[in-house]
């Protein structure tokens, strides 16, 4: 047995649907990876080179618990996702195999401290504190990846029962595939790894009391309010 100093963290893991846990190694996300949402963030969405950032595995939030509303931001937006799960790893992954790495689907959300992040922005430095907060990836059950194709299907978020936003996972800049190949030349991939491929436009803030539903089309749900 290993002679920890401290002892170990708990493994953070997001329930699947049936039954079983699925252990978090890390998220990744992919930054303005729908055309509209890059264009209301400032940006050109014709198919810039995919960018990264990243959260803690233990900013998941489960089970429909509640966020809280975190310190030091004043603008707190929600951004609906597909994340995707991977089960067998690897580096240099062919986009013609990249599905076959993945394990399952879930719908989640990238809250994010906007005004840090836009403070951050202006500065020229990192993004973490707006993206990488506690308690800032609320996700849904896991349902494995079956027959689901990631290529299309709605996804979409209400605020308080009001559509806030809507689009198809057909609109994503890069496609899954396309998203596994590339990051998978930047890092070798994990079992465990998760990745968030973006949000589609309409983010907005969201306040104390807040319910957010979102539910992407042929996986499931993600449930959260900000308490």
């Amino acid at each position: 047995m290993a002679d920890y100093v401290i002892a170990p963290p708990p493994v953070a893991a997001i329930p699947v649907r049936g039954g079983g846990l699925f252990p978090v190694r890390r998220i990744f996300c992919v930054g303005r990876n729908y055309a509209e949402h890059a264009r209301e963030m400032g940006s050109d969405p014709d198919r810039e080179p995919p960018f990264y950032f990243t959260k803690p595995a233990d900013a998941v939030v489960t089970g429909g618990a509640d966020m809280p509303y975190p310190t030091m931001t004043k603008d707190l937006h929600h951004e609906m996702e597909l994340v995707v799960a991977i089960g067998v790893g690897g580096v240099d992954i062919a986009e013609a195999d990249a599905l076959n790495h993945v394990w399952g689907y879930c719908a989640g959300l990238d809250m994010t401290r906007r005004d840090l992040q836009a403070e951050a922005k202006k500065g020229g430095r990192p993004w973490d504190m707006g993206k990488g907060f506690d308690q800032s990836a609320p996700m849904g059950e896991l349902v494995p990846a079956g027959s689901f194709d990631p290529g299309k299907g709605r996804i979409e978020l209400k605020v308080n029962g009001q559509v806030r936003q809507t689009s198809d996972l057909s609109k994503l800049i890069w496609s899954v595939p396309e998203v596994i190949a590339n990051l998978s030349r930047l890092v070798r991939l994990a079992p465990g790894d998760l990745i968030m491929t973006g949000t589609p436009e309409n983010v907005a803030a969201v306040q104390r009391g807040d319910v957010l539903e979102g539910v992407v089309e042929g996986v499931g749900t993600v449930t959260t309010r900000i308490v």
